[in-house]
């Protein structure tokens, strides 16, 4: 997770979810013990609905091989290895703090033997992860979305998915909301990624209103 835009400013309106009350996430008493602890400190975690969203579509293809950027303290690493039985996960996180607790949780949750954990940022680390991978989870520092997705297209296999998160910003990037002047330049380069992944030809992409927008696309 990133922490590049204010996930908890309570200046900032939330939007209400249509689906919320419906689409209730299930998952283990850990993931829901890590996540409630998570909110307690006001670490950024995935909402509950775009974690059932993104669980479901993992679940979908049969992911074997998943990438998360953004691993914060592991909870929707557990949650998507917990719906993939047969996956293991490459999940890389800046944070030292938060990585020395996410290698905790995925140890007590007896998935460690699964996970490979890359501290660092991953603006130097996708360089070298190697492989093809089923489901990718991008929720790292908006701004690098644009410049990573050709190095996540490679990293995607076809027929892979590739799920990013917050892309919608409060509203401001589809301009129902008017963005402040400081976010000006957040906007602009999570605009470019959604302008890219939509307008590639190797790419079929749906913008989903769940959370706070996920763009899912698909390699052709």
């Amino acid at each position: 997770m990133d922490f590049s835009y204010p996930h908890n400013d309570t200046s900032v309106p939330e939007r209400p979810s249509r689906t919320g009350n419906i689409n209730r996430l299930k998952v283990s008493p850990l993931v829901s013990s890590v996540r409630q602890s998570a909110f307690s400190r006001s670490i950024p975690v995935s909402s509950d609905e775009t974690l059932q969203f993104l669980c479901v579509q993992a679940a979908a293809i049969g992911a074997e091989n998943i990438l998360e950027i953004g691993t914060a303290v592991g909870a929707s690493g557990i949650a998507l290895l917990e719906v993939c039985p047969q996956a293991k996960l490459v999940t890389i996180e800046k944070n030292c703090q938060f990585a020395a607790e996410a290698r905790a949780n995925f140890a007590e949750a007896g998935l460690e033997y699964r996970v490979t954990l890359l501290e660092g940022d991953a603006a130097e680390i996708l360089g070298q992860v190697e492989g093809r991978f089923d489901f990718i989870f991008l929720d790292g520092p908006k701004v690098q979305y644009v410049k990573w997705l050709p190095r996540l297209k490679g990293l995607l296999r076809r027929g892979g998915l590739l799920a990013a998160d917050d892309v919608l910003l409060y509203g401001w990037v589809n301009g129902e909301v008017e963005a402040p002047k400081k976010r000006t330049m957040l906007v602009r380069h999570v605009r470019e990624y959604l302008d890219a992944v939509i307008g590639d030809d190797e790419l079929l992409t749906y913008v989903a209103d769940i959370g706070d927008g996920i763009a899912l696309s698909v390699k052709k």
